[in-house]
């Protein structure tokens, strides 16, 4: 009846999303257009390994895996990813480190 090929058993979104808005991520691969994003050709680079990002948005798709729209800095691209695709930029139990003179909150 479906033709809709699932990469994963996982249904992501019986969970809270990973990311949160406006958090620091990393591509963990090279990302190239599939097709889906208008005004490249398909094949062109929208996101190099490692580049750096923020998450501007979060959304699902096939009701199993949420989607987060990245804004990568260095490319200026506003990519749709899997979590899958993407790592936090710093790890997660290390805190911010307070400036000299600035108490902390």
């Amino acid at each position: 009846m479906s033709n809709i090929v699932r990469d994963s058993d996982v249904v992501e979104i019986s969970e809270p999303p990973y990311f949160s808005f406006g958090e620091k991520v990393k591509a963990k691969r090279v990302i190239r257009n599939d097709g889906t994003y208008a005004g490249k050709e398909i094949g062109e680079v929208l996101a190099r390994k490692g580049e750096i990002g923020y998450v501007v948005s979060i959304g699902t798709f096939l009701q199993q895996f949420y989607i987060y729209g990245v804004e990568f800095t260095e490319s200026g691209n506003r990519v749709g990813m899997k979590r899958k695709e993407l790592e936090p930029a710093k790890p997660r139990d290390e805190e911010d480190i307070p400036l000299p003179g600035v108490p902390s909150a």
